[in-house]
């Protein structure tokens, strides 16, 4: 009889491989289920193999070994599931929480609301999306304050504070999430370098900023951003809904 071999993928984000390698350093030794961590624009799989005689005996190993990386990674793990996208992640715990959302951009200039809309369904989620890429339009559009732009500057903390909380009134959304930063290859400075990007989410007038630093060119830095600004935002929704 031919032997079968089965897959399954773990899809992870919030956390890098060193630390997945850590936490499950003890099953990777598994004789029965070959486990490969692989990055994957800032996110993170873990794939586990097992052959067997049949399909479901294969399964049947893989479980087990699946179930304990499930227990001990627990939310940074957004599906098991080969078609589930990160973005449809957020919108079913959108949805499951019944909370709508904004998105404020500069950098990404329309790229992360793009991906949210990609999702079948997320006009029952979506409110409001606004590209503010000026100081004008971020004080405009988002009551960003003029004052805070002066200070620290568009690509800062503070502002991705204002944008996001501004996001959130304009639209009136329950959810909001900002992003601002230098996508390159002009502009950086040596305090804030091609890369640096700040991102906001805003859950329930609640507000959590993250400072990121990402590397490649123009293209890669915004991709980078919208995956990540997604994953800070199934990060926040989960921990104020615990």
């Amino acid at each position: 009889m031919d032997t079968v071999t089965r897959n399954k993928t773990i899809k992870l984000i919030g956390i890098n491989e060193a630390e997945i390698r850590t936490s499950i350093s003890d099953l990777i030794d598994n004789e029965d289920v070959k486990i490969e961590i692989k990055p994957f624009d800032s996110k993170t799989y873990i794939i586990l193999t097992a052959d067997a005689d049949t399909e479901d005996e294969a399964k049947d190993i893989i479980r087990p070994v699946s179930k304990e990386i499930k227990k001990r990674l627990g939310n940074y793990i957004y599906s098991t599931k080969e078609k589930k996208s990160l973005e449809m992640s957020v919108v079913s715990l959108l949805e499951k929480n019944e909370l709508t959302i904004s998105t404020a951009e500069s950098c990404t200039g329309g790229l992360l609301a793009g991906r949210i809309i990609n999702v079948p369904g997320v006009s029952d989620v979506y409110k409001e999306g606004f590209i503010t890429y000026t100081n004008k339009a971020k004080r405009k559009t988002l009551g960003v304050n003029k004052a805070t732009l002066k200070k620290y500057g568009a690509v800062s903390a503070q502002t991705a504070r204002e944008m996001a909380l501004g996001a959130a009134l304009e639209a009136d959304s329950d959810v909001s999430i900002s992003v601002t930063g230098i996508a390159g290859p002009d502009g950086g400075t040596a305090q804030k370098p091609v890369g640096l990007v700040y991102i906001g989410v805003c859950v329930k007038n609640n507000v959590h900023v993250e400072e990121f630093r990402f590397t490649g060119d123009r293209a890669n830095v915004r991709e980078q951003t919208v995956i990540s600004a997604l994953g800070l935002l199934r990060k926040c929704i989960l921990e104020y809904f615990s």
